[in-house]
């Protein structure tokens, strides 16, 4: 919890304001989870602060939600080009992705339970980056995602928004996005490498080395 809670700070999640009036306050909860590795093994446990995002207003503190997932079909045949060519196939899982969303509506949240500030304890969040379970979350942060992707000079494909390309008359790379875990290949471990590089400069990146588990799907490549 200790943890999570310092995360949040350190990505400026909130600042501590009073409540202004007339506004609409949501709650927040802890959530707790295990992780497990493929083996069915305890990985790690985690404990996650979310708002409850039920107590938000359509039109008040968020407008459009949806946020595009990449579809199984595309996994497919990105992974088939991959194993055809030799590529690599990298994997990476974005600690705290929903924090680094930007928000553009006006978010207030009472503080986390136990971790109420001693000496500002009536003060309640005005919320900078989106937090897990709020309704624009996802989208906030796809968005963020979708910008530095496209600084670097990924193109979103057509048929399947989730689906980045970058290619140059030497580089092809394909990422593959599906909230926050991502799939990096291409025809150059080196722009591989650079381009996780870059994304582990910007976000907080677990790189997960060669693929080996995604979507509840084990990978095994012979």
């Amino acid at each position: 919890m200790t943890k999570e809670f310092d995360a949040l700070i350190q990505q400026g999640t909130w600042e501590l304001v009073h409540k202004p009036q007339a506004t609409n306050l949501i709650g927040c909860k802890w959530v707790y989870r295990i992780k497990l590795k493929p083996n069915g093994d305890i990985d790690r446990y985690k404990a996650r602060i979310v708002a409850k995002g039920f107590h938000q207003r359509p039109g008040l503190d968020y407008t459009q939600t949806f946020s595009p997932v990449v579809k199984p079909t595309t996994i497919r045949l990105v992974l088939s080009i991959a194993l055809q060519h030799n590529w690599p196939l990298r994997q990476l899982d974005v600690n705290n992705a929903f924090l680094h969303g930007s928000l553009s509506e006006e978010v207030y949240m009472q503080q986390p339970p136990g971790f109420i500030h001693p000496e500002k304890t009536h003060h309640v969040c005005r919320l900078r980056k989106s937090i897990y379970s709020l309704k624009q979350a996802p989208r906030a942060w796809f968005q963020t995602l979708q910008k530095f992707l496209s600084d670097y000079g990924f193109v979103n494909s057509t048929n399947d928004s989730s689906l980045f390309i970058l290619r140059t008359t030497e580089t092809v790379l394909y990422i593959l996005v599906y909230v926050d875990d991502i799939i990096i290949t291409g025809n150059s471990s080196v722009k591989v490498n650079e381009c996780v590089a870059a994304l582990a400069h910007t976000f907080s990146i677990e790189d997960l080395g060669n693929l080996h588990y995604f979507l509840g799907v084990e990978v095994i490549i012979s």
